[in-house]
């Protein structure tokens, strides 16, 4: 059914250019993610000079600040209101407040003297905070935006995949671009010119998928789609917030969810990480990163299907916990053949050149595992819609914005606590700066990798799945969820209160007849 307000159950669905475009918006910030969160340490370090612990612990103590300034923004969100939307002025604005310090970051920076080091390292400061306050405008308008593209149980699931090709025309091309632009310049990734180049190129790639995100989310961002009560929504004070996230019991287990998604995927893909893996270990960076950054993605395609079809049948949460299960699985191979790595062993070496036993089973466990992770890497993205919407039926409050900053704050946080411990892993092992593609390799570092690229992945995992068993908005209850706010709105309409709506509908039994039957056959 392609109506944007369906029957009597008010089911709300999104039109098949709405669905591919807007989550085109978490490519625009995943171009940032690689831009920024996987390279910063690495410039103010190796460019700035600022010193490897500084510009990683940095990446994370910075992000403290969102304490504060999330729920603000948050907040500001759920009161918006105006002639252009809700969302999209903050996904205007985000993005190029993105661009502008970044611009600076990366190009004029470096042009500081080092003899005005005080100077570098205030710069770095500013301009970093500055661009995390861009990136909260932006990502959290891609979690909080869903609850209006569509309720559609059987929909929401297809924003996954849109979301994930989104993020591969952001993230990819920075993973894809990155490395043959590194090639042109002395010293790779610790060259200033590299960065003055990188930073151009991700910018103009964030602007377009923002522009293509609007035009996605256009007709959706007006009042109609805001919740229960539309304009008639109470204002919720920045002082109830800590209560209601106190009482939604299903968006903490799925912060939690999130952040383990989220950390193994940092983590392992980051920069450094990666470095040290295919050039330090296995000696040949320029002919590994890229076929298997190619492998994991084709091996995640399949996956992507099956996490739709099984969030179809059974619910996102069986879905997540399903392919994280297999990932964790997978990842015991990958975990088993990097401990029996050998320096200077080519029987035990990944190699494609020279394809022995060890490499494929390395392709079979590695391809398995990512590509199953990947998959689920941005699953709990459209599950913040469905514990928005369970606040909405909890206690009648349409708040997107504040659970969109609450969990891109937790997103955030975990992105550059992965910088954060990628820094000080090196700095055990005794090197001053970060070690790139052309490093040589260092007693110690396979060990790291060993944690980085395996060990915290799969701790993660395991925390994901503990946390999602008692995670309660299965399918059968997100459909119950909406077909009673469905109801409570339309009653709304009618002329009756908030109060009283809430207090008559609460269970499915209680509906009439025409929301049970619709949300039976939806």
């Amino acid at each position: 059914m392609s109506k944007e307000v369906a029957g009597a159950s008010r089911m709300n669905r999104a039109k098949p250019y709405q669905l591919v475009l807007f989550p085109l918006n978490n490519g625009a910030t995943n171009v940032y993610y690689v831009l920024v969160l996987a390279y910063i340490a690495t410039f103010g370090a190796n460019v700035l000079m600022l010193g490897t612990l500084f510009a990683s612990i940095m990446v994370t103590a910075m992000r403290l600040c969102d304490a504060i300034t999330d729920p603000i923004i948050g907040a500001l969100m759920d009161r918006t209101n105006g002639k252009f939307g809700k969302f999209r002025p903050f996904m205007l604005i985000g993005n190029i407040i993105m661009a502008a310090s970044i611009l600076v970051l990366y190009g004029l920076t470096p042009l500081i003297p080092a003899s005005m080091m005080w100077a570098r390292y205030a710069a770095f400061v500013v301009l970093y905070f500055i661009w995390v306050i861009g990136y909260t405008f932006q990502t959290s308008c891609t979690r909080s935006g869903q609850t209006v593209l569509t309720n559609d149980p059987n929909q929401r699931p297809l924003f996954t995949i849109f979301n994930t090709v989104g993020s591969l025309l952001g993230m990819g091309a920075m993973q894809f671009f990155a490395p043959i632009l590194a090639k042109n310049f002395e010293g790779g990734y610790s060259s200033a010119a590299f960065f003055g180049m990188l930073a151009p190129v991700g910018i103009a790639i964030s602007f377009l998928l923002t522009i293509l995100a609007i035009i996605g989310i256009w007709e959706k961002d007006q009042p109609k789609y805001f919740g229960i009560s539309g304009n008639k929504a109470a204002k919720v004070k920045i002082s109830e917030y800590i209560q209601i996230i106190k009482n939604n019991n299903p968006m903490q287990r799925l912060m939690v969810a999130g952040a383990g998604c989220k950390l193994a995927l940092s983590i392992a893909t980051n920069t450094t990480v990666l470095c040290m893996l295919y050039g330090c270990m296995m000696g040949n960076y320029d002919g590994l990163y890229l076929p298997m950054m190619v492998l994991g993605y084709v091996c995640s395609v399949p996956f992507f299907v099956l996490t739709v079809r099984t969030s179809q049948k059974k619910g996102q949460k069986a879905s997540l916990m399903r392919y994280v299960g297999i990932a964790l699985l997978m990842y015991v191979g990958v975990l088993a053949l990097m401990l029996l790595w050998k320096a200077g062993d080519p029987a035990v070496n990944l190699s494609f050149s020279n394809f022995n036993l060890y490499t494929a089973a390395f392709v079979v466990f590695f391809g398995i595992g990512y590509g199953a992770y990947y998959a689920t890497a941005d699953m709990p993205i459209p599950m913040v819609a469905d514990c928005s919407d369970y606040e909405t039926y909890r206690s009648g409050n349409y708040i997107p914005g504040i659970m969109g900053t609450l969990f891109s704050l937790v997103d955030k946080l975990v992105s550059s606590l992965s910088a954060t411990v990628v820094g000080i892993a090196v700095g055990v092992i005794g090197l001053d700066i970060l070690p790139t593609q052309y490093s040589p390799y260092t007693p110690g570092m396979s060990v790291v990798v060993i944690l980085l690229f395996c060990v915290v992945p799969m701790a993660a995992w395991a925390a994901t799945l503990l946390a999602m068993k008692n995670y309660s908005l299965t399918g059968d209850k997100m459909k119950e969820i909406q077909a009673v706010n469905a109801c409570r709105r339309d009653a709304m309409e009618k002329g009756m209160t908030l109060e009283e709506a809430m207090g008559k509908w609460q269970t499915l039994d209680q509906l009439p007849a025409e929301y049970r039957a619709t949300q039976k056959t939806t």
